[in-house]
């Protein structure tokens, strides 16, 4: 069964607010066994509008709408809906039981364009709206369904949730699709999928499709696929990243479930010190605070974040970290020994069992032809050893911060697990 999900409103096409609907709702669907089609957005014009559905009703059975529902002159979906179904708007006197009870709820006079609110198209199903004051409908054209509900994405979800998806479910006999996401560092897109490639092409045997999802420093590996058992389903792909995890073992940190949020490796990072009662401390040069923003942005940080410096100046390292001074004029600071030595030192410093060291050219300006825009050098310091690794990035500065804090994480999981 094939959905597309169309969002209605200038403020979207203009940028004035993200479009996170449309994403919640190709979950919720694709957990469900309905197969996303298509997504596009449309202004409040009618023409633009009625021709929306007209495109949408050749590609699916089921077309999920949201905005254009509001009380003012400019949200026009509704009327365009009635047009649209050849139908007229009426009162419908259960939303305007609801939409009373709203306002006398909050000491709120009922106005005549509030009233209005009650209004849909003369034969749609009503959708009620249990979070505000504008109701969803449902109604039939040929063979595609087309639902339209609130722009609001706290009414829109609850409207989803509680009373759109079981009836969808209820009425309608869906193929189960399963999809889980394998989390890789250290290999870029190209490189990986050259690595992968005869695991890839066998793939199509057991009908399930990859798709690369490329990040500043990391790749997810999506496996999909579809069909009437669940369980079955789930151990085709099991199977098939076991296989995987012999291919590239030392690429592979984590997994990621289709629906919930992709665990960050600062999580993962965290819950292996927190599991073991291990801290972790920071000398970031390059990456000015990121890391540290990345631990501290989790609960409960304290039991595994000791804390961090940003010695930015080659003066404040030798100052407080007691990098030799000699190393600025030899190797330079963006070198093997400046950032081993930052590592031990603040380790010693923070009484901490691991620190992380980064030193690099984020740029877009400061490289030389020795060492170009990109260039970084990370360090991890244990009880044991100081492992210290050369990184060659990109020029985008940003990019660049944010593939050394991957890269340093992924080193200093790599060490923990080591050293079990």
């Amino acid at each position: 069964m094939r959905a597309e999900i169309l969002t209605i409103g200038d403020e979207i096409l203009i940028g004035q607010i993200t479009n996170t609907n449309s994403v919640w709702i190709a979950q919720e669907l694709n957990l469900l066994g309905i197969k996303v089609v298509h997504m596009s957005s449309v202004s409040d014009d009618k023409e633009a509008i009625i021709k929306a559905f007209d495109d949408a009703a050749t590609r699916a059975e089921f077309v999920f709408i949201t905005g254009g529902l509001g009380p003012t002159k400019d949200d026009i979906t509704k009327k365009t809906f009635a047009e649209y179904f050849n139908t007229i708007l009426e009162i419908d006197e259960r939303v305007l039981n609801t939409v009373k009870g709203f306002f006398e709820r909050r000491n709120r006079e009922l106005t005549e364009i509030n009233r209005q609110q009650a209004l849909v198209p003369k034969g749609c199903i009503v959708i009620e709206n249990k979070n505000g004051t504008a109701p969803g409908m449902w109604m039939k054209k040929g063979n595609t369904v087309f639902i339209s509900m609130p722009g609001v994405p706290y009414e829109m979800k609850s409207m989803m949730s509680e009373l759109i998806l079981p009836k969808i479910k209820s009425e309608n006999k869906l193929p189960h699709i399963y999809h889980k996401t394998v989390l890789t560092q250290g290999l870029g897109e190209s490189f990986l999928a050259e690595k992968i490639e005869k695991w890839e092409d066998a793939l199509a045997e057991n009908n399930i499709k990859l798709a690369y999802l490329p990040q500043p420093g990391i790749v997810r590996l999506r496996l999909s696929t579809f069909g009437e058992n669940s369980e079955v389903l789930k151990s085709v792909i099991e199977n098939e990243i076991e296989k995987l995890r012999k291919i590239i073992p030392e690429y592979i940190y984590g997994y990621e479930n289709y629906g919930e949020d992709q665990p960050g490796l600062e999580k993962i990072v965290s819950e292996l010190l927190r599991e073991r009662k291990l801290r972790v401390s920071l000398a970031e040069s390059c990456t000015g605070g990121y890391i540290a923003s990345l631990f501290t942005s989790l609960a409960g940080s304290s039991d595994i974040f000791n804390g961090s410096i940003v010695p930015y100046q080659n003066q404040i390292k030798h100052e407080l970290l007691h990098v030799d001074a000699a190393l600025f004029e030899t190797v330079g600071a963006v070198s093997k020994e400046c950032v081993i030595q930052m590592a031990n030192e603040t380790r010693k410093k923070f009484h901490t069992d691991y620190a992380i060291a980064t030193s690099g050219i984020a740029g877009p300006a400061g490289g030389t032809a020795e060492k170009p825009v990109g260039t970084v050098w990370v360090a991890v310091a244990s009880p044991e050893k100081t492992i210290a690794l050369k990184f060659l990035f990109g020029d985008n500065r940003q990019r660049n911060i944010q593939m050394t804090a991957n890269a340093a994480l992924n080193m200093l999981r790599k060490i923990i697990l080591k050293q079990e």
